[in-house]
């Protein structure tokens, strides 16, 4: 729907030159002569905007803006004038009004400061109503409100009911020990122990032990035994992380392990069995993994009975705002300080960044921004320069003339390449969330380098 202008001016020929220019830059437009009827338009909540004249005879258009004001304070204002004063200007600006405009006005002017105008109004709008809806959802596990989210926690909740393994796929960063958690916490096993291990962050033999526990004199300082994390997590839940980093060797004990239901401690001889729910997680793609011989396709399958993937940051849309809100009102508590929120033009700044660290990025970057903002609003200075710097990466297949427009075959392989570019290279995710089998996938790949490399043979040709 096109953003709809009141425009108030008294002079009936200006007035009805500023309603046909605005129409026709696509705007739908209430024209009103009189501050009468001006404000008795001012009730219509779907206004995206309030261009009036200073002088409405009897009455200021500034009397009009503090109208406009208390039906919709997040309603825009300009002020055109053919006798502009310092002190008026000073006035209305001390009135909030979004501009101030000379008569006679240029359209081309108008048009950039209504529509720069409107946007920040909308972007504020959101702002506000992310805000609150953080507030709300303060006690949620997993927040958000885009379409991958949604499914997220339809996954999980499904999940949850169960006891099946689950192997949790994402990049560093968005959160796969959060939702292991949140599986836990669901789960029949919620009063048992939760037990996290990063499989890549010990040696093989350590790891062993780490897991299965050993005996006394089992190795050099074994000078007691140990239960390993398996039996630590009894009755709980136990989260293999990094799974894909995991020693080769090691993988058919765990295999051994998980098919029997027990563990046998290094240096020793008997099984002690386990109640355990295992949880792996990864960055890696398995699959992948599996065709380059470093990781077990046995093993993949007993672990990955229920997969779900963990969108990135980038693919999951305005809740970014939300986790910002959240992440805002999480630190100005911790380090007792007065910030809020956001202004527009950081909300729309941290929309532009491709939040390669995902959800762990942006929660430093905003650490960063509460801890430094000069007022109760972050801005764009206060965050990180990699944020600040960040130009928004999108796919844009309009045009006005139909020779700009792109075949089906063109328009699918820009597509690929967006989808790739999201998933981080990840080949396996990239065809899931196409729609299509992998060896599709790798088929249409392997179609566009043998066709760019059919280009490069011909090289450059010319004619004359």
């Amino acid at each position: 729907m096109a953003d709809r202008i009141l425009v108030v001016d008294d002079d009936e020929a200006a007035l009805e030159a500023l309603q046909i220019g605005l129409e026709a830059m696509g705007f739908e437009v209430t024209a009103h002569a009189s501050y009468e009827g001006a404000r008795a338009a001012l009730a219509d909540r779907s206004l995206a905007l309030m261009v009036t004249d200073l002088d409405l005879g009897a009455h200021s258009g500034l009397e009009l803006v503090a109208q406009a004001g208390e039906q919709d304070p997040e309603l825009p204002t300009i002020i055109v004038t053919g006798h502009a004063t310092v002190s008026s200007a000073v006035e209305a600006m001390r009135a909030g009004v979004w501009d101030y405009l000379l008569k006679p006005v240029s359209l081309d002017e108008l048009e950039v400061h209504a529509r720069r105008a409107i946007q920040h109004a909308r972007l504020s709008r959101e702002v506000e109503s992310l805000r609150q809806a953080a507030s709300r959802q303060l006690g949620l596990d997993l927040a958000g409100s885009s379409p991958a989210m949604v499914e997220l926690r339809d996954m999980v909740e499904r999940v949850s009911r169960t006891d099946v393994g689950v192997l949790l796929f994402g990049e560093s960063g968005t959160g796969k020990e959060v939702v292991a958690q949140t599986i836990h916490r669901h789960s029949a096993r919620a009063e048992g122990p939760f037990v996290p291990v990063n499989c890549a962050a010990l040696p093989e033999t350590l790891l062993e032990s780490e897991l299965f526990g050993h005996v006394r004199g089992a190795f050099t300082d074994a000078r007691k035994a140990r239960r390993g994390l398996f039996l630590e997590a009894n009755g709980g839940t136990l989260l293999l992380d990094e799974i894909g980093e995991m020693p080769l060797a090691m993988q058919p004990k765990l295999l051994r392990a998980l098919q029997e239901r027990v563990v046998r401690p290094v240096g020793g001889d008997e099984a002690v069995p386990f109640d355990t729910r295992v949880i792996a997680a990864t960055n890696r793609d398995l699959v992948e993994a599996i065709a380059q011989g470093t990781f077990r396709e046995d093993l993949y399958y007993r672990l990955n009975v229920v997969q779900i993937d963990l969108p990135p940051l980038r693919a999951r849309g305005n809740d970014v705002l939300m986790l910002a809100q959240r992440f805002i009102e999480r630190f100005a508590e911790r380090h007792g300080v007065s910030v809020r929120g956001l202004t527009p033009e950081a909300a729309e700044q941290l929309l532009r960044h491709p939040w390669p660290g995902n959800v762990r990025e942006l929660m430093n970057a905003i650490e960063r921004a509460v801890a430094l903002a000069r007022d109760e609003l972050i801005d764009i200075a206060d965050l990180p320069e990699r944020v600040r710097e960040a130009e928004r990466s999108r796919m844009d297949f309009a045009a006005d003339n139909a020779e700009d427009l792109v075949t089906l075959e063109e328009l699918e392989r820009r597509y690929i390449a967006r989808v790739l570019e999201a998933t981080g290279g990840n080949k396996s995710q990239a065809a899931r969330l196409l729609g299509i089998d992998r060896k599709t996938l790798f088929r249409k790949l392997k179609r566009e380098e043998a066709e760019q490399d059919d280009e490069e043979a011909e090289g450059p040709t010319s004619e004359g």
